[in-house]
């Protein structure tokens, strides 16, 4: 994909509009029967998994609302599940994540990664890099979860908010 993304300051207002639709944890089985799921974020990863559903990705850092919450990382240590750990600074997309998420849904690595820093931004690499029919899960601070397919029309626009980012 790139050299790694960084969010310019007079775009964050665009970023902080949410993609994708509104899901219920009831609506879990029925996206897990017709889709493979990536989840994004500690709660959400933390949900599916408490459902039964083993995602082809999870993307978390260990912290919600900026509050450390273990339960997620607890699960993945105490599980003993492989995990890759990457770097990736708040406002910012590294190459080591999108390297990673790439490895992960080409199953050529662990299908967990730990982001030492913030996972919000790893949506976009998430859907980019997605097989065709999957949905990314993540988490709406205070709202919820939202879903966001991976099809043309979603990723053309996910294509244009990286696109907006700095090299």
């Amino acid at each position: 994909m790139s050299r790694g993304r960084k969010l310019p300051q007079d775009k964050r207002e665009v970023f902080q509009q949410p993609v994708g639709y509104d899901i219920s944890e009831n609506d879990l089985e029925e996206l897990n029967a017709k889709h493979k799921i990536i989840t994004v974020g500690d709660v959400v990863s933390l949900t599916v998994r408490k459902r039964g559903i083993v995602p082809l990705l999870s993307v978390y850092d260990g912290y919600t609302e900026r509050r450390e919450l273990t339960e997620f990382a607890d699960l993945v240590r105490n599980e003993g599940w492989a995990e890759t750990v990457v770097a990736n600074p708040a406002g910012e997309i590294t190459s080591e994540l999108e390297e990673a998420v790439g490895n992960a849904l080409a199953g050529r690595s662990a299908g967990i990664i730990r982001v030492e820093g913030e996972e919000d931004l790893a949506l976009l690499p998430c859907v980019l890099l997605a097989p065709e029919g999957s949905v990314v899960i993540y988490g709406w601070p205070g709202r919820g979860m939202k879903a966001v397919d991976t099809d043309g029309p979603t990723r053309t626009h996910v294509r244009k908010l990286y696109d907006m980012m700095e090299e």
